[in-house]
């Protein structure tokens, strides 16, 4: 049986790449996945996609820069599925761009859908992990945050810090209550990467070099099912790290 087997996962931004491979690992370890973004069409088709294959999915609607939104998407999950074990904070707007170029438009949005989302809901889930006798968070970070030139990722790098410290924080204050918190900085072939290889062919390619493995990583194989070990029981006393799931390449000590 499955570690995850009856868990209920809640999953932000699940709707493509990341989140999606997360989700349809989670699901396929026996969870029962909610999966929450700002366009339902997309989070319904992962749903569905689960379903197909014997899964257990819920879509909801949810934008993570309104409180109430997120509110209601626990709310939602609890009556559905009677509680919740884990909650992945991947959904996030990339503020990109010298420091000069950033608006401040673009770097409040980076932070309302990044550290302010995953503080707004970690609180709200805090409570029905607790209640369980425990549970896991996993928060998203970026490589970004070390990167050797931040030129052109210093607010997007400040977002995804943030996180971090977030994450800190919380495994510290709550890991009496069996919940354990912990990040993950990959390096994924998603949608965000295409786009970010098509305008940056000449650093992307540099880049890439740098991966000892030698290769960008696998939604569900290689990000979703290391994150389903990670909420597994075998890694139990495992919290508050920043796990690099980039083949290599970034060292966070």
């Amino acid at each position: 049986m499955s570690q995850l087997n009856d868990k209920v996962a809640v999953i932000t931004g699940a709707g493509q790449g990341v989140g999606q491979g997360i989700a349809t690992a989670f699901a396929a370890e026996g969870a029962k996945v909610v999966l929450a973004g700002r366009t339902l069409a997309k989070v319904e088709a992962v749903a569905q996609q689960i379903r197909d294959n014997g899964g257990t999915a819920l879509a909801l609607e949810c934008n993570v820069k309104q409180a109430e939104s997120l509110t209601a998407l626990v709310d939602r999950t609890v009556s559905e599925f009677g509680g919740i074990d884990v909650l992945v904070n991947n959904a996030q707007e990339v503020p990109l761009g010298k420091l000069a170029e950033v608006t401040d438009e673009a770097f409040m949005a980076g932070f309302e859908s990044g550290p302010l989302a995953t503080f707004r809901l970690m609180k709200l889930v805090q409570p029905h992990l607790a209640a369980r006798g425990g549970g896991t968070i996993i928060n998203l970070a970026s490589s970004a945050g070390i990167r050797w030139d931040m030129t052109g990722y210093g607010a997007y790098a400040a977002v995804k810090q943030a996180i971090r410290a977030l994450t800190r924080a919380a495994a510290a204050e709550w890991g009496r209550d069996g919940i354990r918190v912990l990040t993950i900085a990959p390096h994924a072939e998603s949608p965000g990467l295409k786009w970010w290889v098509d305008n940056n062919p000449e650093e992307a390619k540099a880049f890439f070099k740098t991966i000892p493995l030698g290769r960008i990583g696998k939604l569900e194989e290689d990000i979703g099912r290391a994150v389903a070990a990670l909420c597994g029981s075998d890694l139990s006393y495992l919290t508050g790290a920043t796990i690099p799931l980039d083949g290599g390449q970034a060292n966070f000590d």
